[in-house]
């Protein structure tokens, strides 16, 4: 008898485990999409930017090379958080991975571990953040004018841009220009 007890008691709080390394796992997952959420948006800042940089004849090399990360860029990290039970409670705050922009957020899932045979778990909340990092990926070949045409090696694509006959649609999709990773 006093083994069965003993028995059903380590399943249950192994069971309590389980349920809170599950928990931690999927607020890990809303922290890595909201992160890359964030990325992605100032990305997308970027390539808007950049557009307009090369429309209105400014110096635009650098949106490519070397990018300032305009701002705000949350709106997508709380979407994402919230579409995985989680709510942002920390950034996305801008940060720097490597000599690149990094985005660091931090999630709390919005239900308890639950109620378990170890007290105290019913109002404990996972918590976890994460990191992205936003990395160029194109070299300029050629000249730094800003009115002539250049062509951008991006990992081995070329992309030619002439700010003389530039309409926005000869922008390739964002992710050739810029690479978005978890960096944590």
């Amino acid at each position: 008898m006093w083994l069965t007890a003993i028995l059903l008691f380590a399943g249950l709080a192994f069971f309590a485990f389980a349920q809170a390394a599950s928990a931690r796992n999927q607020t890990q997952t809303a922290a890595d999409a909201a992160a890359l959420a964030a990325a992605s948006e100032a990305r997308d800042q970027i390539m808007q930017r950049l557009s307009l940089a090369i429309e209105g004849g400014e110096a635009w090399q650098e949106w490519v090379t070397d990018p300032t990360v305009p701002g705000p860029f949350g709106g997508a990290a709380q979407q994402l958080a919230a579409a995985n039970n989680a709510s942002v409670v920390a950034g996305p705050q801008l940060t720097e991975v490597s000599g690149y922009p990094g985005f660091r957020v931090q999630v709390r899932r919005n239900d308890s571990v639950g109620d378990t045979v170890i007290p105290g778990t019913e109002a404990m909340h996972a918590k976890a953040d994460a990191v992205a990092v936003l990395q160029p990926r194109c070299e300029i070949d050629g000249g730094t004018d800003p009115a002539e045409p250049l062509e951008l090696n991006c990992d081995g694509e070329i992309v030619d841009i002439d700010p003389e006959n530039f309409k926005p649609d000869d922008l390739p999709d964002a992710s050739v220009l810029f690479s978005v990773n978890l960096a944590e």
